[in-house]
Order: C-alpha cells, then sequence, then structure tokens
C-alpha cells in the first residue's frame, strides 16, 4: 500500500471528497464490530439476569440505557478512530488510480465494476432495511 507520507504534493478537491466519502463509509460499517456485538448481548444478559432476579425496573431500565449508551460511544470512538487511517489509504488509492493512465476499454470496464457493485449493495441495504421493518 501507499505510505501517508507519499501524499505530499497538491490534491484536487474532487478525489479528497470521494476519498472522505469512501472513508466515512468504512468507518461507519466498520465501527459496529464484533467487539460491540459481544458487549451488547453480555448487557442483555445482565438485564435478563436482573429481571429474573427481581430487580426493579427502574434499576434495569437504567442499566440497560447505560449499556445501550456506552456500547453506541464504544462503536462510535472505532468508528472515529479509523476513519483518519481509511481516509490515508483511500486518498492514496485514488491518487494511484488517477496517475495511472487507462485505455477506454478499461475505463468501461471499471465503471461497469463499480456499478454493479454499487448496485448490489443497494439491494443488500433495500434488503435489510426491509428485514427491520
Amino acid at each position: 500500500m501507499t505510505d501517508e507520507s507519499e501524499i505530499t504534493g497538491p490534491v484536487s478537491p474532487k478525489i479528497e471528497r470521494e476519498a472522505a466519502q469512501r472513508a466515512g463509509h468504512r468507518a461507519r460499517a466498520a465501527r459496529w464490530d464484533l467487539d460491540v456485538a459481544v458487549f451488547f448481548f453480555a448487557i442483555l444478559t445482565i438485564v435478563i439476569i436482573l429481571l429474573f432476579q427481581g430487580v426493579g425496573y427502574e434499576i434495569v431500565a437504567a442499566t440497560a440505557g447505560f449499556g445501550l449508551a456506552l456500547g453506541w460511544l464504544m462503536g462510535s470512538r472505532k468508528g472515529r478512530q479509523q476513519y483518519e487511517s481509511l481516509y490515508q489509504e483511500e486518498l492514496a488509492e485514488l491518487l494511484r488510480k488517477s496517475e495511472r493512465k487507462q485505455t477506454p476499454e478499461e475505463a468501461m470496464a471499471e465503471s461497469m465494476i463499480e456499478a454493479t457493485i454499487d448496485e448490489k449493495v443497494q439491494e443488500a441495504m433495500r434488503q435489510r432495511q426491509e428485514k427491520w421493518r
């Protein structure tokens, strides 16, 4: 991969925006990883145990709320930490692509692949949203 130190010259605003957008998408996806899921499962287990032990609903609700807030903070912190490295990685990749000369056939093939990937991602997101409704 390209090092951060290799990105020294001026970068076009279009490339910066695209790198920021890609890094943002990847960072949002990375914030909800297995660690956060296990933490949420632990909070759910604690809440269930408290309910079976006859602890008052006020304490159980406060515990659940605190656990959810803490899990959300863990995920958002993880996303912020990863954003900068992902941004540098995307910026280096976009600069490498922009410097490389493409034939019209390569450009068309790449755009078709990107369009197909985008369509599949959009369809998966629609299915996920319908599943949760």
